[in-house]
């Protein structure tokens, strides 16, 4: 808002000391870094004495881990303040006609609200047993049922791949050698012109090989590509219903999913900003997408709120952010990767909740498996997700919580390294 609060003083000749700052997205995403810290520092306080006085606090199961006990009562729906701080610096700096950044505004709200409405549930059926005397005891049946929250996920998926496609201001430029057209655009780069045209092929980038771009269309038949917006969307559908699925996994354990989540932006924001800015695209010879570098503003304000939440749900939580704050985390994280073309980097970035997804999928399989064949179920792991397991061995939740974000900030370096290594 901001931003076209100055552009409009501009335009009628008002001119206020330090306006023309708000031209630069560097700026900008400074100010969305603080001001989203200040919002979940000085306002996540306030939060936690709100939801103590509501007493929605967390409920915990008897898994037999070490200090699980303590946890009991901690204030959950913490994701809220998460949400509020993205979403305010984000309307304040960022350009709001940017498809990029309304698209990003809708995946937020869309899944904070699918999260809260889960959480909300669960709290629910805590106070009625309490209410009734009964002894509560936390299960699946508590919040939303499991088909409704891939519902919402899918209905995200279905309008971010939609609108990625079909929408005419997502283009990409890319480099064209032939002789120049009206349709072709031209830019002097390092003393040479160089011609351009802009695409709306589905291409996403393949890591750590030369010629690194694919065309989805190329995996359907020529007699059928026409469809290839169905496939696509396919595509969509199952990235953000994985990657969401896999950070509310990873969400077990004090700081786990925060951090990991703020180490990811990092990322993101790294590849926004590159292929947003004409010269550094050219440079490395990355996609270059016209207006993505609004979208830095987002992710500027997603760790900030990450990194600004820390203090509070950093070992031992006074906080846990819920679903509504890891669903969240992980649809954005998700959506903005599929809006960077680096969907295919996912499983290296997001290796930590790649890793804790698939250990809840091999050992629930493994268990019906042997069950079945054997008529008692065996596990491959002492417990999953896989800190779990790590928690049954005797390691400190925050030793597993740091040497976990270790692993990402190394997923997260190799990942910008595949911008130059091919």
């Amino acid at each position: 808002m901001l931003y076209h609060l100055f552009e409009w003083f501009k335009e009628q000749g008002i001119k206020f000391p330090g306006s023309e700052l708000f031209r630069f997205i560097s700026f900008r995403v400074l100010l969305a870094v603080l001001l989203s810290l200040f919002i979940t520092a000085f306002y996540g306080k306030k939060l936690i004495r709100f939801l103590q006085k509501k007493q929605l606090g967390e409920t915990v199961r008897d898994l037999g881990l070490a200090g699980e006990q303590t946890k009991k009562g901690t204030p959950t729906m913490g994701g809220i303040v998460i949400i509020l701080a993205i979403i305010i610096p984000t309307l304040l700096f960022a350009r709001l006609n940017s498809v990029y950044i309304i698209l990003m505004l809708i995946a937020t709200v869309w899944l904070g609200i699918i999260g809260f409405i889960d959480d909300y549930l669960k709290l629910r059926a805590k106070k009625i047993a309490q209410q009734q005397g009964v002894k509560y005891k936390k299960g699946d049946k508590d919040g939303l049922a499991g088909w409704f929250k891939i519902l919402g996920q899918v209905g995200l998926g279905i309008t971010v791949g939609a609108v990625l496609y079909f929408n005419d201001d997502v283009k990409i430029w890319r480099e064209y050698q032939g002789v120049p057209t009206k349709e072709v655009i031209s830019r002097e780069v390092n003393g040479r012109t160089k011609h351009f045209v802009e695409t709306k092929d589905p291409i996403t980038t393949i890591p750590f090989v030369k010629g690194h771009e694919f065309n989805y269309t190329k995996l359907l038949p020529a007699a059928v590509r026409e469809y290839s917006w169905l496939l696509y969307i396919l595509v969509v559908i199952f990235i953000i219903t994985a990657v969401s699925n896999g950070a509310n996994i990873t969400d077990g354990l004090d700081g786990l999913a925060t951090g990991t989540s703020a180490l990811i932006g990092v990322c993101l924001g790294i590849f926004a900003y590159a292929s947003g800015n004409f010269f550094f695209a050219d440079y490395l010879n990355i996609m270059y997408i016209p207006g993505l570098g609004e979208l830095s503003i987002f992710i500027a304000a997603m760790i900030g709120a990450c990194i600004g939440f820390l203090w509070y749900n950093s070992y031992p939580a006074q906080v846990f952010m819920g679903d509504t704050g890891s669903l969240t985390l992980g649809g954005i994280i998700a959506s903005i990767a599929i809006i960077v073309h680096k969907e295919l980097l996912i499983p290296i970035f997001c290796g930590v909740f790649l890793v804790e997804l698939l250990s809840v999928m091999i050992q629930v399989s493994y268990f019906k498996y042997t069950k079945r064949k054997f008529g008692e179920g065996k596990r491959i792991f002492l417990m999953s997700p896989l800190h779990h397991h790590y928690q049954k061995k005797g390691y400190h939740e925050a030793k597993i919580v740091t040497r976990f974000w270790i692993i990402t900030v190394l997923c997260v370096v190799l990942s910008i390294v595949t911008l130059k290594l091919r």
